[in-house]
């Protein structure tokens, strides 16, 4: 659908695209032939069809999410910018016990730390190794690119969330939000590459939800070892 558009020099207004606004532009958007206009029509269906499908499933993640075993890691994982019930659930579930890692190790784990080749006294760093996980090293990239968007202070939903959790989340996530916000400022102003940028605030971005995730775990283990002494 977007492929049409551009081929056709048309390009939506504003910044911010699957907006209600987006959709209803999208409705006005006329072309001349006929055969044309029906696979446009037929794409803007078939898309909303796809958005209403994805909005069922998220609604039914929200609904398992708030019961499930993992329910404290969620709610710790997403007072992070980027980071909803389904990113949040999707971590939990895919990392599953936090602390069998450290804050350098989670990174490592999800294969988001550059490769690296030795020979003598040269040392090379390469890609990232794209080791472990590739469905956790997908969400955390795709959530590392919401941090940097500008910040100054938690939105309505962040500040819903941190309502739900204790004083060490909370303040552990503002930490988060702010430090991984100025990592983009910083990269922004070296002209850092994008792409190679958020892959290092995705890193990053995993070590602080293994700091929100693994000492909830911890205390629940240490909870569960004094009722089996017990």
């Amino acid at each position: 659908m977007n492929a049409i558009l551009l081929r056709h020099g048309i390009r939506y207004p504003e910044k911010t695209k699957w907006t209600k606004a987006h959709g209803e532009w999208l409705h006005r958007q006329r072309f001349d032939s006929p055969v044309l206009q029906f696979t446009y029509d037929t794409d803007v269906e078939q898309a909303e069809l796809l958005a209403a499908r994805l909005k069922r499933i998220d609604q039914r993640v929200a609904e398992i999410a708030k019961d499930c075993q993992y329910a404290p890691v969620i709610n710790a994982l997403m007072c992070l910018r980027g980071i909803e019930v389904t990113t949040g659930f999707g971590l939990a579930v895919e990392i599953g016990d936090w602390t069998r890692f450290t804050g350098a190790s989670i990174g490592s784990y999800v294969g988001l730390v550059p490769s690296e080749q030795s020979s003598g006294q040269s040392r090379h760093q390469g890609p990232i190794t794209k080791a472990g996980s590739k469905y956790a090293r997908k969400l955390l990239i795709e959530a590392a690119w919401q941090h940097r968007r500008p910040y100054a202070r938690p939105g309505l939903r962040l500040l819903r969330q941190l309502e739900i959790v204790g004083p060490d989340t909370r303040i552990r996530a503002l930490e988060g939000n702010h430090r991984l916000h100025h990592k983009w400022e910083v990269f922004d102003a070296r002209k850092k590459r994008s792409v190679t940028a958020n892959t290092a605030i995705a890193r990053e971005l995993a070590g602080w939800c293994w700091s929100l995730a693994a000492p909830l775990q911890r205390k629940d283990h240490e909870g569960q070892g004094h009722m089996t002494a017990a």
